[in-house]
């Protein structure tokens, strides 16, 4: 072996017994490398033997220039039909709208085109700088939806925000820079509009309100009382929402994060933009596998389900402005995860928001108009399963969203709605003179006969349930124009069923008759007094029955009934063409019954001041609530209504109650 010429330190003679030292002092052996020191060698043709880690290094970091290099062509060819800008052809503007807020990762600025070659010289543009991966991925993800959507330009244009194209450049630390350039549409989110004190006014500025404009969605007015304002207001952005969104769906994306602070309006064309489109997501992912249809088929309806969703709550919003405050949304949101039917939800939100009535708010108004419309519209947009959700195109025809002018065809689902709706709304202003008996009276009857469960198993699966009493077909006996020995003060009804076990049809009823007893001759205006509550319990087996009408009872309001059901709007509906002798009904077999009476405070010593409330209570409730065994049929249930007639043949409505004990 040769003389090696030359000083030589110990890490160059380690390096070349092949061994190399680490930065966490751990040592890996390459194996022998025969190194002649003859001679000493130039530097530029030294052959040093390199140990695996730096080998590894020089080849990541080979393979990542290579990578990048690939990157960017790859990048230039999927964003080709955009514009790539300079910086240098914006002029910053040196401030930014509300309404242009972005999250986290992201920088907005808002600038005007100062290119004059460009065909947005003079434009104002809004410049979004995405600093994260993930935030640089919607940016291009937004580009590459366009692409997708190019065929219908007019319509991208109408309903999304106008992506112009991108800056990119690569930064001093390395790292790529990645920035959005988009339209500048509104200054506000229909977020921010809705905050806004004199909203209602200046939207329908913004929007031009005419005679034109409100044609379009069936209408024929302008102006009038606020509640018709806001309603005709909300069937125009909720049209021009689903016209853009069911644009997204028919080409086979999904939104994936409609909010009212992604959405803005536009004054120049007057329309909603549903956003940059920046986590749209394709319904179509996963073609290649076996069972990709049924996946996909899945995978649609589950993110059109999703879509739907955030609709439902952007109009609840739009609707009802106590939304707008997050306590309030949050009691919102999980009267949904606690798993309630959406049906109910109208009883859910007349206690949430503190009214008995809805005529003092001008939200539940809007609902309430046109037969109940608004909240069978709310209801098929947050359905629990996704099945059940409404599509954009089955919203667009529902008679929320078409206006006077428009006429529906109703299915018999919203013809039944609409029925329990009108009762109920008239149940509650608690007037009932002798016209509204009667009209009560004859919408139970076509309830009865449009029921959609007659089976008793149908029962069994839907009648289980907190059902609050609101009106009965027999008398009613109240405080005036009497001198009773108690002054009792009716409060909720309610009427508890439970199913005993799912391998019999028995049923165990609970009738709670909460009431306050008031003292002193100041009653009429002073109602605090002992608050206490009336419990009736028993058990009923249930099997199939009917309910007869009998044939010589012709009777004015039959007679009625006979006509309007020969008339030509209820014949498509009603499956025959005149009253009927009997209908499906379910029979209902008593057992024992338990009665049990709580006060919060005793009375007196005397026992009859506890028989005189008894005997109150029982004057002014209906006697099946008191005694449970005079129900002995049920005749219309569904997830929101409850209808159970008596023995004298009085009918008692009843409305789902899925209030917990702690909102009252």
């Amino acid at each position: 072996m040769g003389l090696y010429h030359g000083m030589a330190s110990n890490s160059s003679f380690e390096r070349g017994m092949g061994v190399c030292f680490k930065d966490n002092l751990s040592t890996t052996l390459i194996g022998p490398v025969p190194v002649h020191f003859v001679r000493r060698i130039p530097s530029s043709r030294c052959l040093r033997p390199l140990c695996s880690s730096v080998r590894k290094d020089l080849s990541v970091a080979e393979s990542k220039r290579n990578d990048q290099g690939t990157l960017s062509v790859s990048m230039e060819e999927e964003l080709d039909h955009v514009i790539r800008f300079k910086m240098s052809d914006f002029k910053i503007l040196d401030c930014v709208s509300t309404g242009l807020g972005g999250r986290g990762d992201e920088i907005v600025f808002e600038a005007l085109v100062n290119n004059r070659l460009s065909p947005l010289y003079n434009t104002k543009v809004v410049l979004r700088r995405l600093k994260t991966a993930q935030a640089q991925r919607r940016g291009k993800r937004a580009i590459e939806v366009l692409k997708k959507l190019a065929r219908r330009r007019l319509m991208y244009h109408s309903y999304s925000m106008q992506v112009h194209g991108y800056i990119s450049s690569l930064m001093s630390n390395g790292h790529s820079s990645f920035t959005l350039v988009h339209g500048h549409h509104s200054s506000f989110s229909l977020r921010h509009w809705l905050q806004q004190s004199d909203w209602l006014p200046t939207l329908e500025a913004t929007l031009a309100l005419d005679e034109e404009s409100v044609r379009k969605v069936g209408d024929t007015t302008t102006g009038g009382p606020a509640v018709s304002r806001h309603s005709r207001l909300i069937r125009v952005l909720m049209r021009d929402l689903l016209i853009g969104v069911n644009y997204l769906h028919s080409h086979g994306l999904a939104h994936t994060e409609l909010r009212l602070e992604n959405v803005h309006i536009s004054p120049v064309d007057r329309h909603v933009k549903v956003g940059i489109l920046g986590n749209a997501a394709y319904f179509h992912e996963n073609a290649g596998s076996d069972n990709a249809p049924e996946n996909n088929l899945d995978r649609r309806q589950m993110m059109i389900a999703f879509d739907m969703r955030c609709v439902g709550f952007m109009m609840a919003k739009m609707v009802l402005q106590e939304l707008m405050d997050p306590l309030i949304f949050t009691k919102f949101k999980s009267f949904f995860t606690k798993g309630h039917d959406p049906s109910c939800l109208r009883e859910y939100l007349l206690r949430v928001l503190e009214h008995r009535l809805s005529s003092g708010n001008v939200g539940l108004q809007i609902l309430d108009r046109n037969w109940g419309a608004g909240w069978n519209l709310l209801s098929l947009l947050l359905a629990n399963k996704p099945s059940k959700r409404i599509s954009c195109l089955e919203a667009l025809r529902h008679p929320f969203l078409c206006g006077p002018r428009w006429r529906v065809a109703p299915s018999k689902e919203i013809i039944r709605w609409g029925l329990g709706s009108t009762a109920v709304r008239i149940a509650e202003e608690y007037i009932y003179s002798r016209p509204q008996r009667r009209k009560l009276s004859h919408f139970i009857e076509l309830m009865e006969m449009l029921t959609p469960h007659s089976k008793p198993k149908h029962w069994l699966e839907v009648i289980p349930g907190k059902w609050r009493f609101l009106y009965s077909t027999g008398r009613h006996i109240g405080l005036t124009l009497r001198q009773p020995p108690a002054r009792v003060l009716i409060g909720d009804v309610c009427l508890t069923v439970a199913r005993d076990s799912k391998l019999n049809n028995r049923l165990s009823l609970t009738s709670d008759i909460e009431f306050t007893v008031m003292r002193g001759r100041n009653w009429p205006h002073d109602k605090i007094g002992v608050n206490g509550k009336l419990v009736g319990y028993s058990s009923s087996r249930i099997q199939a029955g009917r309910r007869l009408y009998l044939k010589e009872e012709n009777t004015t309001s039959q007679h009625v009934l006979a006509q309007k059901l020969s008339s030509q709007k209820w014949r498509k509906v009603i499956p025959f063409d005149e009253l009927p002798s009997s209908l499906p009904a379910v029979k209902l077999v008593p057992a024992d019954i338990d009665l049990t009476m709580k006060l919060d405070d005793p009375l007196s010593e005397d026992v009859d001041a506890a028989r005189n409330v008894i005997q109150e209570v029982r004057t002014q409730v209906p006697p099946e609530l008191f005694d449970l065994s005079k129900l002995i049929c049920g005749t219309y249930v569904d997830s929101r209504l409850l209808i159970l007639r008596s023995v004298d043949g009085s009918a008692l409505l009843f409305t789902r109650s899925c209030l917990d004990e702690n909102h009252r």
